[in-house]
């Protein structure tokens, strides 16, 4: 009966497959993501410091400017000095912002982030109850499916055993009609 049923409970065995590999690939893509958010957002730190060196480094050219002006021309020291004091005070803004501008994308991203994967972990826990439900009915219409065909087989099994008496049964009256009409 085996030979009946093994090429469907093959293509059953298949599908399955096919729809966990499925769930695992996307279960995967999920997972990448969360990484990728991790990733980038482990990355603000560099990239705030990063955009704060350049900014101390602009500080630095614009005082070693003021250094040269004031060395070089006589008399404009305390108005150097006042040009001094007001960069200072812009760019000490400018960084007091800088800080606060990633703390609240730091804090937003974050938020965002969380909120993502909780929304995919509960996808995932649907998806997967999901699958788990077509699988059991998938396995049911396998059973299904195989007792169909093994009946099938059964009955096909039955008719060559019929076809065989028959075909049988014709060969003995042909051999008595051949020996009838010899004798």
């Amino acid at each position: 009966m085996s030979q009946y049923t093994t090429p469907v409970t093959t293509a059953f065995e298949m599908q399955r497959a096919t729809i966990e590999q499925s769930q695992r690939a996307f279960e995967q893509s999920i997972e990448f993501q969360k990484n990728v958010n991790e990733a980038f957002i482990g990355s603000l730190d560099s990239q705030e410091s990063a955009q704060r060196r350049g900014v101390e480094l602009a500080q630095t050219a614009v005082h070693n400017y003021l250094d040269t002006v004031k060395s070089t021309v006589p008399g404009v020291a305390p108005t150097v000095e006042e040009i001094r004091t007001a960069v200072d005070e812009q760019y000490d803004f400018l960084l007091e912002n800088h800080a606060e501008a990633f703390e609240n994308v730091e804090s937003e991203l974050v938020e965002g982030a969380e909120t993502y994967d909780e929304m995919t972990g509960d996808v995932v826990d649907a998806l997967d109850e999901q699958i788990d439900l077509l699988v059991e009915a998938h396995e049911d219409l396998e059973d299904q499916s195989v007792e169909a065909v093994t009946q099938w087989g059964e009955q096909l099994e039955g008719l060559q055993d019929q076809v065989e008496e028959v075909q049988e049964e014709v060969r003995e009256v042909q051999e008595q009609a051949a020996d009838a009409v010899e004798a």
